[in-house]
């Protein structure tokens, strides 16, 4: 079991902490007692901004939780502490270990079984968000059956 999980997207407002709180959630319901740390930052996040109200709304319509988030950069610090660094596009496990050359090998994608990326939602329509969301929630339960 991984100990501590980093949840990369662009901007750390909409994708990556939706999975980070879909992977608690999933978790709680799975095995209560494991105790694993989520986290999520972003590649080009800005420092402290709230999380997409959308996301929001519909992680709640799925009784998911989402207490305070405040966006984060992505720093080498955070991939060094990480146990595994999932990403929500392909593209990005390269940008990852280009940032944090040691992480090769702990850095796969969200999609990795379905070889599939997390379109970015944020601005699009209530559809869009839907889509992603309810390929986040399955991406993360195939996770949570791997690493558990």
């Amino acid at each position: 079991m991984f100990k501590d999980v980093l949840i990369v997207c662009h901007a750390n407002v909409c994708r990556s902490p939706t999975a980070e709180q879909l992977f608690r959630a999933r978790l709680r319901e799975r095995a209560p007692a494991r105790k694993s740390a989520f986290h999520s930052a972003g590649l080009r996040a800005r420092e402290g901004a709230d999380m997409d109200p959308v996301m929001q709304r519909l992680l709640a319509e799925r009784g998911v939780a989402v207490g305070e988030h405040h966006a984060r950069r992505l720093t080498g610090k955070l991939v060094r502490n990480a146990d595994l660094v999932l990403v929500t596009e392909r593209q990005q496990v390269w940008a990852v270990e280009r940032m944090e050359p040691s992480a090769r090998g702990k850095v796969y994608a969200l999609g990795e079984w379905e070889n599939s990326d997390v379109a970015d939602p944020y601005g699009l329509d209530e559809v869009a968000y839907r889509d992603s969301i309810e390929l986040m929630d399955r991406l993360v339960k195939g996770w949570l059956n791997r690493i558990c």
